[in-house]
C-alpha cells in the first residue's frame, strides 16, 4: 500500500516537472493546420556540464529521494508494530517467568526455614514442659531450720499484735517440721524405692523412624546390662514391621542413637512377633513368630540361650491389644524382675501376669486380673504392679487399670497420659532410668515416671 502511494506521487512529481519542461509552441499553417514545433539539442551541447545539471531536475531527485526515505521510514515502522513485535512480546513473557520460578524459589527456601524453626520451637517446648512437670513435682513443704521456725513465729505474733503491720498478715505461711529421718526414707523411696505410679513427666522424643517400616517397633535399654561389650548405656532397636523382623540395632549411646548410626546389626535366630520384646542382663527375651514360644537370646554370644513354651498363652492375633498388632505376649522388667503379660482361653481373655525366672525362663507365679487385655492398649509392670493404658491413638488419655500383685488385687485409676502423635503401639518401663520407653507413630520417645508412697487401696 505504501509503495503504491510513493509511485503516484512519483508520477505526478514528474508529470509536473514535463509540463514546465517541455512546451510545445503551435500555430496554423496556410490550409489551416495545427504546427507543433519543438527544439532537440545536437551533440556538442548535450555533452555541456550544465545540459543535465537542470536545476529543477535536481530539485526532482531531491524529492524522489525524500520520498523513498519517507516510504523506507514507514516500511519499517510497520514491521516494528507488527511483526517485529512478537519477539519483544516473547522476551517480556519469558521474563515474567524467570521471575515467578525465582520468587517460587524463594518461597520454598523460607518454607523450609520456618518449618527448622517450627522443629526448633517444638524442642525448646518439650524441654520447656519437662522443666514445667519437675517443678510441679518438688514438694511445697521444706524443712525449716529450728531457729528459722522459732523467727517466723515471733514475726507472725508481732504482725498480729502490730496494727501498723497487720498488712503482712496474708503473706504469713505455716512451718510443718519434718523429721530428718522421714525426709530420706521418702527421697530413697522416689529415687530408688518402690512406690505407686503418681504421674508422669511429658513425653521426650529422642529419634523418628525414617521409614515405613518405623511406623512401630521397640526400642530400650538394658537397665542391669553384664557388661563387656554393651552396656546400659547402650540403644536396642527392633522395626517390627513385616513377616520376617529378625534385625537388632545396636547403638552406642543415647546421642548415636538420635543421628541414626548403629554400631552393630545382630540378625536373630528366628523371626520376632510384635512389639512385646524387652531387654534384661545382657539377653534379649521375645516371642517368636507365629507361636507361644519365648526365647532368651544372649547378646554377647549371639545365640539362643533359653526357650518356653507359655502355658496356654494366646498367640497371633487370639488375645491382643486393642491396637492389634499380634500382641498376645507382653515381655516387661521392672524392679522386681523379668514378667510376661498375656491371656489364655481358661481366662477368656483377662490379663494374665507371670513371674519368669530371667536364666531358665520357668514360669514362677501367675496371677489373673479382671482386666480385659483387649479392652486397653498397652500394659507394663513397675514395683511388681500391672498399669494398662487406656487408648493408644487419643491424645490426652489415662493409666487406667492397677493391679498389685503383692496382694493379688487391683483397681481403677487415672493417671494422664499422652499419645502425642496418636499412635503408641509400645511402652516398656526401665527401673534403672525410671522412664518409660514408648513408640508412638514412628516417633521413640521417654516419658518421666514419679512414684509416690506405696498403697494397698484395692478393689
Amino acid at each position: 500500500m505504501w509503495l503504491d502511494l510513493a509511485l503516484c506521487l512519483s508520477c505526478l512529481v514528474l508529470s509536473a516537472h514535463g509540463q514546465d519542461r517541455a512546451p510545445l509552441p503551435h500555430s496554423s499553417n496556410h490550409t489551416g493546420k495545427c504546427l507543433y514545433t519543438f527544439m532537440v539539442d545536437n551533440p556538442a551541447q548535450a555533452s555541456c556540464p550544465g545540459a543535465t545539471g537542470d536545476p529543477e531536475m535536481e530539485g526532482v531527485k531531491s524529492r524522489l529521494t525524500l520520498l523513498e526515505a519517507l516510504v523506507n521510514r514507514l516500511l519499517g515502522d510497520k514491521g516494528a508494530g507488527g511483526e517485529g513485535a512478537r519477539p519483544g512480546g516473547d522476551k517480556t513473557t519469558q521474563a515474567a517467568c524467570f521471575q515467578a520460578m525465582g520468587e517460587k524459589s524463594q518461597l520454598q527456601e523460607d518454607k523450609k526455614q520456618l518449618n527448622r524453626k517450627v522443629q526448633e520451637l517444638q524442642k525448646r517446648v518439650d524441654k520447656l514442659s519437662l522443666e514445667a512437670e519437675t517443678l510441679k513435682q518438688r514438694p511445697c513443704h521444706q524443712p525449716q531450720a529450728a531457729g528459722v521456725g522459732l523467727q517466723l513465729h515471733e514475726f507472725n505474733q508481732r504482725a498480729a499484735s502490730n496494727p501498723s503491720v497487720t498488712a503482712y498478715q496474708e503473706m504469713k505461711a505455716e512451718v510443718t517440721e519434718i523429721p530428718a529421718s522421714r525426709l530420706i526414707q521418702e527421697a530413697g523411696q522416689n529415687n530408688k524405692g518402690c512406690g505407686e505410679l503418681v504421674s508422669l513427666g511429658e513425653p521426650v522424643l529422642h529419634r523418628k523412624a525414617d521409614s515405613i517400616n518405623g511406623k512401630y517397633g521397640v526400642w530400650l535399654q538394658d537397665p542391669e546390662a553384664v557388661g563387656g561389650t554393651y552396656s546400659n548405656r547402650t540403644v536396642w532397636r527392633i522395626d517390627t514391621v513385616g513377616n520376617d523382623v529378625r534385625q537388632l540395632f545396636a547403638y552406642e549411646d543415647m546421642e548415636q542413637f538420635a543421628k541414626g548410626f548403629p554400631m552393630k546389626v545382630l540378625v536373630l535366630p528366628e523371626a520376632v512377633e510384635s512389639t512385646g520384646a524387652t531387654l534384661y542382663r545382657g539377653s534379649l527375651y521375645y516371642q517368636r513368630r507365629r507361636s507361644r514360644t519365648l526365647l532368651r537370646y544372649d547378646l554377647t554370644s549371639e545365640s539362643v540361650a533359653a526357650r518356653l513354651e507359655l502355658p496356654h498363652a494366646g498367640f497371633h492375633g487370639q488375645h491382643p491389644y486393642s491396637w492389634g498388632g499380634y500382641t498376645d505376649v507382653d515381655l516387661a522388667v521392672d524392679e522386681q524382675g523379668l514378667w510376661a503379660i498375656y491371656s489364655t482361653s481358661k481366662a477368656k481373655g483377662a490379663i494374665v501376669v507371670s513371674r519368669l525366672d530371667p536364666e531358665s525362663m520357668e514360669v514362677k507365679r501367675s496371677w489373673e486380673t479382671k482386666i480385659r487385655k483387649n479392652t486397653v492398649a498397652n500394659a507394663f509392670m513397675i514395683c511388681g504392679r500391672l498399669y494398662t493404658v487406656a487408648s493408644y491413638t487419643a491424645p490426652d488419655t489415662t493409666i487406667n487399670h492397677m493391679f498389685d500383685t503383692a496382694i493379688g488385687k487391683g483397681r481403677a485409676m487415672a493417671v494422664p497420659f499422652k499419645n502425642r502423635y496418636r499412635y503408641n503401639s509400645m511402652v516398656d518401663y526401665n527401673p534403672a532410668e525410671r522412664k518409660l520407653y514408648a513408640w508412638d507413630n514412628f516417633h521413640m520417645i521417654t516419658y518421666d515416671v514419679r512414684l509416690g508412697s506405696p498403697s494397698s487401696t484395692s478393689q
